[in-house]
């Protein structure tokens, strides 16, 4: 599977970050259970935080692709945590997206899109996956958009070639 995501990441014209320290008294994956909780990841984009609001100043397109970035980041910790094998990835179970916002802006679903088509695109069905998108009024460091993740590991199913 670590190939296959590997060519789909080139494919969609995407790279895997550098997986992120974490900036509190945290860590970025605990695994319990068979399921991996990945903490919140922030999106990152040429090595620079995405930062603002959606509905004041940060288009939907904008927040999309932060998403993206988000996504791309819990990749990177599952790449790190599984010490490079993502074969171990059975299942994508779960994404929490937040979605720093005003009051009125409620395309929040479209915004945590990024981030779910994301997941799909590399692990196919396995990808597919429960989801909130909830809007908030701030996020650590100003960023835009935060997702964290539950993923089921062990033995993975062969994706689609």
């Amino acid at each position: 599977m670590t190939d296959h995501i590997a060519r789909k990441l080139e494919e969609l014209g995407l790279t895997l970050p550098e997986a992120a320290a974490p900036v509190a008294a945290y860590v970025p994956v605990v695994e319990a259970g068979g399921l991996l909780h990945v903490s919140g990841q922030l999106p990152f984009r040429d090595g620079q935080l995405v930062t603002g609001r959606l509905g004041d100043g940060v288009s939907l397109e904008d927040g999309q692709a932060a998403a993206q970035a988000c996504g791309l980041m819990i990749v990177a910790q599952l790449q790190k945590y599984l010490g490079g094998d993502l074969s171990r990835v059975a299942r994508i179970v779960k994404l929490g997206v937040f979605v720093n916002s005003t009051g009125d802006f409620t395309d929040q679903p479209k915004v945590a899109n990024g981030a779910s088509e994301l997941m799909v695109a590399l692990f196919g069905d396995h990808g597919r996956h429960a989801r909130s998108a909830v809007g908030v009024p701030v996020l650590p460091l100003g960023a835009a958009v935060e997702v964290d993740a539950i993923v089921q590991v062990g033995e993975a199913l062969p994706l689609p070639a």
